[in-house]
C-alpha cells in the first residue's frame, strides 16, 4: 500500500499491540477496519466507554471529499470531523479504513481524555445508564460492554467523590473503622 499524501510504501507499525500501516516520510497512518478504535482503548483504558461515532451527530457532523486515495482500493476517501477533536479524518466509503495525518491519533486521545475529565456526575450517570443498555442489548459483544459498562461506573464513582469530599472523607473514615478488612 502506498500513502496517500505522498505516494510512500506503508510500512508496518505497531500502536500498543495494534499493527497498522505508517507512512516513513509524513507519518501518517492508515487503520484498517476497527483498528483505531481498538489503538485507542489500549492507548487509554479509561476510554474504553468513549467513543466518537462518525456519523451520529448531525449537527457537529462534517463532510467533504477529500484529494487522498484509500491506499487499499484507491478510490477517493471523504474528509470527516471526529466530533469535537479538531481531527478532520480521511475515510474510505468501502469500509477499508481510516487515515490519520502525523500527531492526529495523539490529539484524539487528548480530546476524549479532556471530555472525560469535564463531564459532570450527571453525564456519567448517563453515560453508566447507555452503557448499562449497551450491556444489556448487546454490540460489541459481551466483554467488550462490560469493560465499557465497569470504566464508566468507576469514572462516576471519581467524579462523585471529587464533587463531594465531605463524603469521600466519611467513606475513609467508614472504611478504617469496618471490622471487614
Amino acid at each position: 500500500m502506498n500513502c496517500p499524501i505522498d505516494g510512500s510504501q506503508l510500512e508496518k507499525h505497531t500502536i500498543q499491540s495494534v499493527e497498522v500501516e505508517e507512512c516513513p516520510q509524513c507519518q501518517g497512518m492508515w487503520f484498517e477496519k476497527g483498528e483505531l478504535r481498538q489503538a485507542k482503548d489500549e492507548a487509554e483504558p479509561d476510554l474504553y466507554w468513549l467513543d466518537i461515532d462518525l456519523w451520529s451527530d448531525q449537527d457537529i457532523f462534517k463532510l467533504d471529499w477529500s484529494e487522498r486515495v484509500c491506499p487499499d482500493c484507491g478510490e477517493l476517501m471523504a474528509s470527516i470531523s471526529y466530533g469535537d477533536t479538531g481531527v478532520m479524518v480521511d475515510y474510505c466509503f468501502k469500509g477499508h479504513g481510516i487515515w490519520l495525518d502525523q500527531g492526529e491519533f495523539q490529539k484524539i486521545i487528548e480530546a476524549l481524555e479532556e471530555e472525560a475529565l469535564t463531564m459532570d456526575s450527571n453525564e456519567y450517570l448517563q453515560a453508566s445508564i447507555g452503557e448499562a443498555k449497551d450491556l444489556l442489548l448487546g454490540g460489541k459483544g459481551f466483554t467488550s460492554e462490560w469493560k465499557d459498562f465497569y470504566s464508566v461506573l468507576r469514572m462516576l464513582q471519581y467524579r462523585v467523590l471529587a464533587d463531594n469530599p465531605k463524603l469521600a472523607e466519611r467513606l475513609i473514615q467508614f472504611q478504617k473503622l469496618t471490622p471487614f478488612k
